[in-house]
């Protein structure tokens, strides 16, 4: 029997399983697992001298992220050799750590519910969602850091996965946790600037086209090229760009760069209706990642008949 509808269907159960249950607890979850092993991995990179680091940190990536993929390989292979009916539901949940939308909408959620009750309980809130200061900020720069964070996170925890899945399989998913989850991690400047730059590099080009694909799910409009391209990341403004013109909205970072100037500031219902627009998206890439996996798996049977029997 051919594999293709348990690749084609373990995407949406992968999703339900993500909106019924969210994340288990770090104990529990892979990428917990993997952030551990690359805490120690990358202990003493950033002490050697640039060049060393700069090798070292590739090698480092490379080991961590091909062993995850050749992980990811195995147990695809293993669990496509079972009976349908037991291959589907522990591939869709192989699948599930690397997709974590449910988490990311509570939490944007409860930046809201936090700022009803006050300004430093939406900043410590907000600060579960970010890297950067947030001390100084008032209201609306929360509520702005909350939907950068949103916009940008739906095509890190969602729609980049999805792709890969669709592109690769499982060992695409998990390889595109594992680097994003290395570039979270490494790809810094200052201490990590040349330990952690073939991290930072290599996110940004896995994650170029699922970046405009999240753009084009949320409603892609004119001027979004050119928005995109005022923040510094090559991929991240995508997103934050094009959730920033479908609603009206200004987000900016400060010192770093401002979005969609001459919207409004975001009020407490705009948080509502960015959650629900991204939703709305998250859904979409679940079907366009089925369409996508068929695709690739027509191309391949095309290429080689007999394998597909």
């Amino acid at each position: 029997m051919s594999a293709t509808p348990v690749i084609l269907a373990a995407p949406l159960l992968a999703a339900l399983l993500d909106r019924a249950f969210g994340e288990p607890r770090n104990a529990l979850h892979p990428v917990a697992w993997f952030g551990a092993l690359a805490k120690r991995v990358g202990a003493h990179l950033p002490a050697l001298a640039p060049p060393w680091a700069l090798c070292g940190g590739a090698l480092a990536w490379a080991l961590l992220v091909g062993g995850v993929a050749l992980l990811a390989a195995g147990l695809q292979a293993w669990l496509l050799s079972l009976p349908a009916w037991a291959a589907l539901p522990l591939l869709a949940l192989a699948l599930k750590p690397a997709l974590a939308w449910r988490m990311l909408h509570d939490e944007v959620a409860a930046v809201e519910t936090a700022l009803a009750r006050d300004l430093p309980q939406g900043r410590a809130q907000v600060a579960r969602l970010c890297s950067r200061d947030v001390s100084r900020l008032d209201a609306t720069g929360v509520r702005e850091t909350a939907l950068e964070t949103l916009a940008e996170n739906l095509n890190d925890a969602w729609v980049a996965p999805l792709f890969w899945f669709a592109v690769a399989g499982l060992p695409g998913a998990w390889a595109w946790r594992a680097a994003n989850t290395l570039d979270a991690m490494w790809g810094y400047r200052g201490r990590w600037e040349w330990a952690g730059r073939c991290a930072a590099r290599a996110d940004d080009l896995l994650a170029w086209l699922p970046a405009r694909l999240t753009a084009l799910l949320l409603g892609a409009s004119r001027g979004l090229r050119a928005e995109a391209a005022r923040t510094p990341s090559p991929n991240g403004g995508w997103p934050m760009a094009a959730l920033a013109l479908r609603l009206g909205l200004r987000l900016r970072k400060s010192g770093a760069y401002e979005l969609n100037a001459g919207g409004r500031a975001p009020q407490p219902a705009d948080t509502a209706q960015a959650l629900r627009l991204c939703t709305r998206a998250a859904w979409l890439a679940v079907g366009w990642a089925v369409v996508l996996a068929a695709a690739v798996a027509a191309a391949a049977a095309l290429r080689n008949p007999g394998a597909a029997a």
